[in-house]
């Protein structure tokens, strides 16, 4: 990511959509001013920011996700299919320009320090847990083979980035609070409070459905 911790960035506003670190995130790319930025990040490190934007205010988040062209084609027509993989958090400044792109000043943002690493651990595990909980449950109301992925992080901040990045549903909201947060423990804390409230939900509906199978969900 180089030495500076302030630094331009091509801004790519997306509504909707909030990017966490080592996530990948395939985009089209296809407005003009778009192809403009990918032709400029292209050039240079091919590093430009993800922000999530909002459609219903007009304005964009203060935190985004820097993303990192891994792969692009373009075609005959000029529009591009990208593959981009999140790196380090970043907080907008100053926006310095708009056009032909939107540019801002941004600072490098990065989790506080925890001195307790055995209570960090010992939530880790609780996440972990509930989140295969909800894995297991899910595939018995549903008949389906689900399983956690065979390399899901280990490390505590890369589990809550990864568990925040694959909430289901449209929780953009909740997704941008997470990925604003700053203190690993905070965000593996609210991340147990939604898994196991969501366990506890399947977990009765999967009750009900043994007690009495012949009824249909909705």
């Amino acid at each position: 990511m180089g030495e500076l911790s302030v630094r331009e960035l091509p801004l790519f506003p997306l509504p909707e959509v909030v990017l966490f670190p080592q996530e990948v995130l395939p985009l089209h790319i296809f407005e003009s001013r778009y192809r403009i930025m990918l032709q400029s990040v292209l050039e240079t490190d091919s590093m430009f920011g993800v922000i999530k934007w909002d459609p219903n205010t007009k304005s964009m988040a203060n935190v985004g996700c820097c993303a990192q062209i891994i792969k692009h084609q373009t075609a005959e027509d000029g529009r591009s299919n990208i593959i981009t993989m999140g790196q380090q958090r970043f907080q907008v400044l100053e926006i310095i320009r708009s056009t032909p792109f939107c540019s801002a000043m941004v600072s490098w943002i990065s989790d506080e320090n925890i001195d307790n690493l055995q209570t960090l651990d010992s939530l880790k595990d609780s996440v972990t847990d509930a989140l295969s909980d909800v894995i297991n449950l899910t595939s018995k109301l549903t008949n389906t083979r689900k399983k956690l992925p065979d390399k899901l992080p280990n490390n505590p901040m890369e589990l809550s980035f990864w568990i925040g990045a694959h909430l289901g549903g449209p929780v953009a909201e909740e997704q941008q609070r997470l990925l604003e947060e700053r203190n690993t423990y905070a965000r593996l804390q609210r991340e147990y409070e939604m898994l196991d409230h969501t366990r506890k939900q399947l977990a009765a509906r999967t009750a009900l459905k043994e007690s009495f199978p012949d009824i249909k969900e909705n």
